[in-house]
């Protein structure tokens, strides 16, 4: 058997086939194969590996190169996508042999993060991930934004399909990147691929001519669902300004339906607002995603709060030994781990990477395996890391 990293070109024949056998409809139709080279433009960037063995391809993974917000610093970051194996090579380890040499290429090249979306979380938590938040889908009545047709609001609306109007919306995406804890982009290559399809309407919120909000989303019919995609605002009057050009769909369309951030509260945006909100994590199919530190180096210098706690890492491939963390700056900064009284905490990488995201309180991590933490080292982690809702907008 061998491992190597394929051409593009190649990715036709080797990666996208059992891809789309692990994730679509089987077997595909010959017009649904010949889709396939259309993909290529859009995973020009990425590093695919796969395991060969006399001629054939066993298993594939891919990581997209994207950028991250780590408690307001954006960091690059290793999306791990298009994990498959053919169904006669599986749970012979060839996954797990990929994986540790494309994070360790990823990381080799400054990714201090990464991220993805389980075929099976348990799997993925004995790599060091740890589960984020998943999105929220919100489904309500035009109807029930009645309130909203005639109110007078301060900004505009406009409205187009996202292949004219997609500048706009990768400029506002490339805001939220900058503000909101979590929030991931893809490369240019890979997200253009909204952009050429040309499959969405785009509706923005705008004031004083800058966006402030965007949704792009399609109809599936006459009385049937506005479907909208990520609900993204910068403010309550920007998803306002949104929420008033969705009422004026009362006669065309029964339902609707957007993605929200899990720290939304659409029960809240108005009031007798009939609203169903729902985040279902299951697998296969419906998994939260996960995420993890790739690098100690993610942790320097983010915002923090005055504690001091000496860490012990254990059991991870990327992460390891004692450190020092010191937060009395308000900066966190790693110094020498022999400095000092610190109380000591042993953590695993997964229980490291949900204090970085704000996931798990200290005290959780001994009840999850993710560490050791006395309660003087809890108080310290606690102040250290405050906790934080992260939204993974990006999807893979």
């Amino acid at each position: 058997m061998t491992i190597r990293r394929v051409t593009a070109d190649e990715r036709l024949t080797t990666s996208f086939p059992l891809a789309a056998y692990a994730f679509e409809t089987s077997p595909l139709g010959a017009a649904r194969v010949e889709e396939f080279r259309d993909y290529l433009p859009y995973n020009q960037g990425n590093r695919t590996l796969v395991v060969e063995e006399d001629g054939t391809t066993l298993a594939a993974v891919s990581a997209i190169g994207m950028r991250q917000n780590l408690r307001g610093a954006v960091l690059p970051m290793a999306g791990v996508a298009g994990v498959a194996t053919h169904p006669l090579a599986r749970r012979q380890g060839h996954v797990r042999t990929l994986l540790h040499q494309l994070l360790d290429e990823m990381r080799d090249e400054g990714h201090v993060l990464s991220a993805l979306y389980p075929f099976r979380p348990s799997f993925y938590a004995r790599f060091g991930y740890v589960g984020l938040p998943k999105p929220r889908t919100v489904a309500f009545s035009p109807a029930d934004l009645g309130s909203l047709v005639r109110a007078e609001l301060p900004g505009e609306v406009g409205w187009e399909r996202i292949g004219a109007g997609y500048p706009a919306w990768r400029a506002f995406t490339e805001r939220c990147l900058q503000t909101r804890h979590g929030f991931s982009v893809f490369p240019d290559y890979r997200a253009a691929g909204l952009r050429d399809r040309d499959e969405h309407w785009l509706v923005t919120a705008r004031v004083a001519g800058e966006v402030t909000g965007a949704l792009t989303y399609r109809i599936d019919d006459h009385g049937g669902t506005l479907i909208g995609n990520e609900l993204l605002v910068a403010d309550p009057l920007a998803r306002t300004l949104l929420l008033q050009f969705l009422s004026r769909h009362v006669d065309q369309v029964e339902r609707v339906t957007v993605q929200v951030p899990p720290d939304e509260l659409p029960e809240l945006w108005l009031t007798d607002l009939d609203v169903h909100v729902e985040a279902r994590a299951g697998r296969p199919g419906s998994s939260a995603p996960m995420a993890r530190l790739l690098s100690l180096d993610a942790l320097h210098g983010l915002p923090a709060g005055p504690g001091r706690v000496r860490i012990e890492l254990t059991g991870d491939r990327w992460l390891a030994g004692t450190h020092l963390l010191d937060g009395t700056t308000g900066a966190l900064e790693l110094v020498a781990a022999d400095s000092g009284r610190a109380p000591t905490a042993t953590l695993t990488a997964a229980g490291l990477s949900a204090l970085a995201y704000g996931v798990l309180d200290p005290a959780e991590l001994p009840l999850r395996g993710l560490g050791d933490v006395p309660t003087d080292a809890a108080a310290e982690l606690r102040s250290l890391f405050s906790r934080r809702v992260p939204y993974l907008f990006a999807d893979f």
